[in-house]
């Protein structure tokens, strides 16, 4: 019996060390006080208006699809000691240009215009990744400055692709991307799943992964294993930017409107702490790219909390800030270790009280 409790508390600690853990846990926290307030929270039901499943579970599904694609870029940056803060501005350029060119073509309604605009809008985002990465890797910008500029000049192309104005456009077949459903399931969030697959797999069935982790670990010794950093620094941010265009796409396509001040703004805040959740470190080298998924979702499910429980507007930073500080103190090697020597030192005190006791009764 005590063998089996010894083996279920290995696993269990086991368990709480993987980088997934506690943002899991934060999720089901959650759900559970959505469910508190209103018992058919995750309920799925039939909207015969669209003639598909509509509930709160799919809603952050839905939501959660571009986090989850930025959030994986970024991994990948940060995974070689760098950091992308130009994703949200990546997201408004190339949802300015699909809207654009959806708006100024002579069939805007076509498949084929969807398609030109899909392609355009990868093109400026792999575009911008390109330059990030060839800025950093070949002239030695730091990758701080580098996408801080970036961010910048991103949301200015936008600002001058648009003339400062929100742009509008009619396609169903773009507008399918946002608002279809595959089995049920929102398209968004399939194509999500989808891509951070096939990256996954690209990644870690392949030295690429662990070259990326070679880099942000020591780039000098990577160097002289015979690894040619600046090749790989070029294509994680290419494939950031490239990322990023994707859920630009998402962004505008949900409502075929891209707002040149709000779509993608704050998002790469959001990417950071998808990341951090998920367990992968801001010093670089070993990453998680499940680990961000799952941030990107408790993310996600968060911000579904706090309207639902009509939290003030004013207040809901501070109370994202005060649940994401707690679940990255529960992440924390150093402070478990902690909680677990005070628990130790506490047994210790207790003991020899207990052992006191006895002998004392036996002497009167």
């Amino acid at each position: 019996m005590n063998s089996e409790k010894t083996d279920w508390a290995s696993v269990l600690g086991q368990t709480a060390r993987k980088p997934f853990f506690w943002g899991i846990v934060a999720i089901v926290v959650l759900l559970g006080i959505n469910l508190v307030k209103d018992p058919s929270f995750l309920a799925i039901s039939y909207n015969a208006n669209t003639g598909y499943l509509s509930g709160n579970v799919l809603d952050i599904l839905r939501a959660a699809a571009p986090i989850m694609l930025i959030a994986v870029g970024m991994t990948l940056v940060v995974a070689t000691a760098g950091i992308d803060l130009s994703v949200g501005s990546v997201m408004v350029a190339s949802g300015a240009v699909a809207m654009q060119f959806l708006a100024g073509v002579n069939t805007p309604g076509s498949a084929g215009a969807a398609l030109g605009a899909v392609l355009l809008a990868l093109a400026v985002g792999a575009a911008m990744g390109l330059l990030s990465g060839v800025l950093v890797a070949y002239v030695g910008l730091q990758p701080f400055i580098t996408t801080l500029v970036m961010m910048m000049a991103g949301r200015g192309l936008a600002k001058v692709i648009t003339g400062g104005n929100n742009t509008k456009a009619s396609n169903d077949a773009f507008s399918w991307i946002a608002n279809g459903r595959v089995l049920g399931f929102p398209v968004v969030f399939v194509i999500a799943v989808v891509v951070v697959v096939l990256v996954a797999l690209v990644i870690r069935w392949t030295a690429l992964g662990m070259m990326i982790e070679a880099i942000g670990i020591n780039a000098n010794a990577a160097r002289m294993a015979g690894i040619k950093p600046r090749g790989l620094l070029v294509t994680v941010y290419t494939v950031s930017g490239l990322l990023a265009a994707g859920a630009g796409m998402m962004s505008v396509a949900s409502v075929m409107t891209v707002d040149v001040s709000q779509t993608g703004n704050g998002l790469e805040m959001d990417a950071i702490l998808a990341l951090v959740v998920g367990g992968t470190s801001l010093a670089g080298g070993k990453f998680h790219i499940g680990g961000s998924v799952v941030g990107a979702l408790m993310i996600t499910t968060l911000d579904k909390t706090v309207k639902f429980l009509g939290i003030a507007s004013s207040a809901t930073p501070a109370f994202k800030a005060a649940v994401i500080i707690i679940l990255c103190l529960l992440q924390s090697e150093r402070v478990r270790n902690l909680l677990l020597r005070r628990r130790r030192d506490k047994s210790t005190v207790a003991a020899p009280i207990a052992v006191a006791t006895p002998k004392e009764s036996v002497t009167a």
